[in-house]
């Protein structure tokens, strides 16, 4: 009767572990060499942290991740063989790829264009007779339409345009400059027919900045100036009212530009009122104004200046870098500087450091999404070895790089880090609350509309860390490795 008892009362408490422990799958990059490999074992550790997940906690909804369609990315895959070209196509927007959800590509030309282009080059052509958009058809469109052939769920494409054409403009150059009041008409005329012209090729629009980093670039490539209220204005009066007459049902997003004190500035006079706030759809935003700080405050402005507008990372790339070939350890090293580091003033080095292009992604992603940020968009999805084609020679980083003369592919730990979020959080997800007991691990989550739930935990340290995942009354042990990204996916 004892050893009844015992067990019996053993095999209560096997089954009761049991249905309290939660079933997860978990998938790491890390330095070590982890490749969005399925972990099913974890070492035992001496300390362990806790980390609830807390679904009651509603946040933004997720409108995707993704990388951009530009004439740079689509000309070097024109010079791959088709096998390469597919494995590419299937690695960004494939089910055994990162499943790309969220895109951008350039109206008219843009540094990562090959030369300067405009789709209106004919000066004063008001009623734009002449528009065309023959410069994407070898390129830009044959790659878009590829990867729509191949994602299963489909992608949601934002186009910007970096410059009118220049004779619209006061300085008559393709850098600088202002659009001139008497073709703000035909200016907006031009974003209706692009729409048009994409449409008629089976690619929808789903969104549009108004313009490219309308603060400049030091003339250094296209570009074409705003201020928040002229922009607001051109919105107000002529782009939102041209493209609702003519039937388009597109995303209008402001700014588009870096985060920092700029972005509320800009909130404030895109949002002031009823009118001005109209046919905006949302703020896109860039993280060029740092490497290591996503501006928590600035986000968190323009979010409660419009909750029910998107917040979009539109653009990110490591720039002022030259890829480094099959060279891993390299993108998970704090050697890679940006565009600040050499000039920054001293009351902004501290924006500026050194760091890991892998960490500036997990970091910059997780931080944007606990900021309210919906979408995450990378820069070119593919670049060569030298970090272009670029006619400025604006060398950058991007998570593939080519030799199209060797017809070799190297696909970079950043691939990884981005997958990591556009594969397992999907479009509609709903980011949720969680509480993270160690501040060494950070952390972002997000349930599905499936039901399921994934959580991202991001270890920069040089340690293995041991935690707690919790969901309810459900628990299990997990171990991160040193420097490395968690996908965990818990399927209800």
């Amino acid at each position: 009767m004892r050893y009844c008892l015992i067990v019996s009362f053993v095999f209560l408490l096997s089954a009761c572990m049991m249905e309290n422990k939660l079933e997860v799958e978990v998938y790491e990059t890390s330095a070590n060499g982890n490749k969005l490999e399925k972990l099913t074992e974890f070492s035992a550790g001496d300390k362990s942290t806790d980390i609830k997940l807390l679904p009651d906690e509603k946040f933004q909804t997720i409108t995707g991740f993704g990388g951009s369609f530009t004439e740079a990315s689509a000309s070097l895959l024109n010079r791959l063989s088709k096998e390469n070209r597919d494995k590419i196509l299937e690695a960004y927007f494939g089910e055994t790829g990162a499943k790309y959800s969220l895109t951008r590509t350039h109206m008219n030309s843009c540094d990562f264009s090959l030369s300067n282009y405009s789709y209106a080059p004919v000066e004063g052509d008001m009623e734009l007779t002449n528009f065309s958009i023959d410069e994407d058809r070898d390129d830009i469109i044959p790659m878009i339409k590829e990867a729509m052939a191949i994602s299963k769920d489909g992608f949601k494409i934002l186009s910007s345009p970096w410059t009118a054409p220049p004779w619209m403009k006061d300085n008559k150059d393709w850098r600088g400059g202002k659009l001139l009041p008497e073709y703000y008409d035909t200016w907006a005329l031009f974003f209706s027919k692009y729409i048009d012209a994409y449409k008629a090729e089976g690619i929808d629009i789903w969104g549009v900045t108004v313009e490219n980093e309308p603060l400049g670039n030091n003339h250094n490539w296209e570009s074409m100036h705003y201020t928040p209220e002229e922009m607001t204005a051109f919105v107000q009066n002529f782009l939102g009212p041209k493209l609702e007459s003519d039937g388009h049902q597109v995303k209008i997003l402001g700014y588009d530009q870096n985060r920092g004190e700029e972005l509320i500035e800009w909130a404030k006079v895109m949002y002031r009122d009823e009118a001005s706030a109209k046919y905006f759809d949302g703020i896109a935003v860039h993280w060029y104004a740092s490497t290591y700080d996503w501006f928590p405050e600035s986000l968190q402005f323009a979010h409660e200046a419009a909750p029910d507008k998107h917040l979009i990372q539109s653009e990110a790339c490591g720039d002022s870098e030259v890829p480094k070939w099959q060279d891993d350890q390299w993108y998970w090293s704090k050697e890679a500087t940006d565009w600040g580091w050499d000039w920054a003033p001293e009351d902004q080095k501290a924006l500026h450091p050194k760091y890991a292009p892998v960490n500036r992604y997990a970091r910059d992603i997780i931080g944007c999404l606990n900021n309210w940020v919906d979408g995450w968009i990378d820069w070119n999805m593919v670049l060569d070895t030298q970090g272009g084609p670029n006619w400025f020679k604006n060398w950058c980083l991007a998570p593939v790089i080519v030799d199209p003369d060797k017809d070799e592919v190297y696909i970079t730990p950043i691939y990884y880090a981005m997958a990591h979020f556009s594969k397992y959080i999907r479009p509609g997800a709903v980011r949720i609350g969680f509480e993270n007991a160690d501040d060494s691990l950070m952390v972002t989550a997000a349930q599905n509309p499936d039901g399921s739930i994934a959580a991202v935990i991001f270890n920069q340290g040089e340690s293995a860390k041991h935690f707690t995942l919790s969901l309810g009354e459900r628990s299990t042990e997990i171990t991160i490795n040193a420097q490395a990204i968690q996908t965990i996916v818990i399927r209800n």
